[in-house]
């Protein structure tokens, strides 16, 4: 079996992730500034600094902003990825033309905002509004910030926002050759599924497997049916 390599989501680390990489026998790579990862803010050169660590043929798995930026290692090095595994992903975390199922980027621009301001306080609410339409919404919460990281610094938590302020991967998604595959949840509210389904659409052969009554977190709200999914996928 090929490596498996996790990129976790913005602001949390590696912890929300780590029963995962246990259970699929995954490693991490840290996104830009998070514990010893260099900070890199320019959203291309980290792709390409991701490319560069990966074996010929890895499977990458990525959550929410990790999942971006997997999508666009695999499109943009496609000899380093023989399988993709994208956990609550998108092409484009706001709306834009032609993509509207998505946060308005004024919504993005407060909530930048309030994190430069006191992210620690904001934590919480960003936890549990991702949440919102969980079946298990405050037991998944208090999991999250349970199993957290420390929050990085504050430009590390800036810069990312930016890319999600300005990344759009709509014409990188037709040129992965990876298998595919989209576990996602049907109530996510920040990452909808409209638009999982519209990604799973843009990438030749892609599946998505979506999990009703779950949301942002599907691998700490439906553990059992994510794992057999992923497990199936990823030892295929």
């Amino acid at each position: 079996m090929k490596p498996l390599f996790i990129l976790p989501g913005w602001g949390l680390g590696r912890g929300p992730l780590q029963a995962v990489a246990a259970a699929l026998g995954g490693a991490f790579i840290d996104l830009p500034g998070y514990d010893e990862t260099p900070l890199e803010t320019d959203f291309d050169q980290a792709v390409a600094a991701i490319a560069e660590r990966l074996p010929p043929g890895t499977t990458l798995a990525g959550w929410s902003l990790g999942a971006q930026l997997a999508l666009a290692v695999a499109a943009r090095a496609p000899a380093r990825v023989g399988k993709l595994l994208l956990i609550a992903g998108t092409a484009s975390f706001v709306q834009r033309d032609g993509w509207p199922d998505a946060m308005p980027p004024a919504t993005l621009g407060e909530f930048t905002q309030a994190i430069a301001a006191d992210a620690p306080a904001m934590l919480p609410r960003f936890v549990g509004g991702f949440n919102r339409g969980d079946a298990q919404a405050k037991a998944v919460t208090a999991e999250i910030l349970r199993l957290a990281s420390p929050l990085p610094p504050a430009d590390v938590l800036t810069s990312g926002l930016g890319w999600l302020r300005d990344v759009d991967l709509r014409a990188d998604a037709p040129r992965i050759t990876a298998p595919t595959l989209l576990l996602h949840g049907a109530a996510d509210p920040l990452m909808p599924l409209p638009a999982a389904r519209a990604l799973a659409a843009l990438i030749p052969g892609a599946r998505l497997s979506a999990f009703d009554a779950c949301a942002h977190a599907p691998f700490l709200s439906r553990p059992d049916d994510f794992l057999d999914q992923a497990r199936g996928f990823v030892r295929a």
